[in-house]
């Protein structure tokens, strides 16, 4: 298993002091974290996207440029990209030139992203997602594979020997194809051989093992290796105590005013919005949240591998209003006390080439 840290910098006030950091304040704990997560031995950061809501992620390029700045062996990715609502060219103009800068660390993680209000924003009409999802990762594709692409599609002009600049280090980079609700994701990703990146940050864990069963199912009829069906899973927020007693009447309050913080009341009844685990003891029992001791913590990731089959871990741990220092304390102690069981107990052979 490999283990990646998470932030969509999210920037709404304490659930329950009600306190709110700056904007650089918010960026300078994310980058700081980030530099933390390489040195304690994590393979991955990733930092989100997100267009609407209480976020700062609407510019992922340029948080990541600053920790490919700050790091020099951690690989960087999104979660995710929402390319439905972005030109192709700028997503392989501006990933490219992170590659560069990054010397080949960058990987893309591409959805429809889990904000419906930016299609309104950038113009686009939401009853058409999958469509603009589908055509613009397309011509993704094609930029970073080819040279002078001749290109005719519906949602931008045609191209006509077109070559992006920069290309990318070594090779288009992976793609992954974060999962959450739909099964137009997983064909998307699996028609091309592509790996899956699953949500499993809300919903119980069987809504997720349809999506990646569909994956597997459609990544071997299309022909492809299924030794090569890469999936990770994500997770709703890590809070690592020494056992699940503690981590209850640490974080009880905490957790169940952030769940009443984030609730979206139009949107109730919609998979993916609301989670349905609205006590600390139901997350604890049953939900996709990591909060607990380290060995319950080490058996939730190793049950969601016996279903999941999966090959990377990500966790996220500004999400509650963590103070800083509180967030490398608990990412030191999952690398410490979770991530070399699960290592040795799940292995993997993403990025070992």
């Amino acid at each position: 298993m490999k283990f990646q840290v998470l932030s969509l910098i999210g920037h709404a006030p304490h659930p329950l002091t009600g306190e709110l950091p700056s904007a650089a304040d918010r960026f300078e704990d994310v980058l700081a974290v980030g530099e933390e997560a390489e040195r304690l031995g994590y393979d991955a950061l990733a930092v989100g996207e997100r267009h609407a809501g209480a976020f700062l992620s609407s510019s992922p390029t340029a948080v990541l440029g600053a920790l490919a700045a700050r790091t020099r062996r951690i690989r960087l990715l999104t979660g995710v990209t929402v390319v439905a609502i972005l030109d192709p060219v700028r997503v392989a103009e501006d990933y490219a030139t992170l590659d560069q800068l990054s010397r080949g660390r960058v990987e893309l993680v591409v959805g429809k992203g889990a904000e419906a209000g930016h299609f309104d924003l950038f113009g686009l009409d939401e009853s058409r997602q999958w469509d603009l999802q589908r055509e613009k990762y397309e011509l993704l594709r094609r930029l970073w594979r080819e040279e002078e692409v001749d290109w005719e599609g519906e949602f931008r002009p045609p191209l006509r020997k077109v070559t992006t600049v920069p290309r990318p280090y070594a090779g288009p980079p992976r793609v992954w194809h974060g999962s959450a609700t739909s099964l137009n994701s997983t064909e998307l990703a699996a028609r091309h051989g592509d790996p899956l990146f699953t949500a499993n940050a809300i919903q119980p864990r069987e809504a997720y093992a349809r999506l990646i069963g569909h994956y597997r199912e459609r990544f071997a009829a299309y022909g492809h290796d299924p030794a090569r069906a890469h999936v990770a899973a994500g997770s709703g927020g890590l809070l690592i105590a020494g056992s699940a007693r503690e981590a209850v009447s640490r974080w009880k309050k905490l957790y169940q005013a952030k769940v009443a913080q984030s609730f979206r009341p139009h949107l109730e009844g919609k998979a993916g919005y609301n989670t349905p685990f609205r006590t600390i003891e139901d997350a604890v029992a049953d939900g996709p949240q990591l909060i607990g001791g380290p060995q319950e913590i080490i058996d939730k990731i190793l049950g969601w591998h016996e279903v999941y089959g999966h090959d990377l871990q990500s966790v996220t741990v500004d999400g509650f209003g963590l103070e800083r220092a509180e967030q490398t304390d608990m990412l030191a102690r999952f690398a410490e006390e979770v991530a070399p069981v699960v290592r040795k107990e799940a292995p993997t052979t993403l990025w070992t080439s």
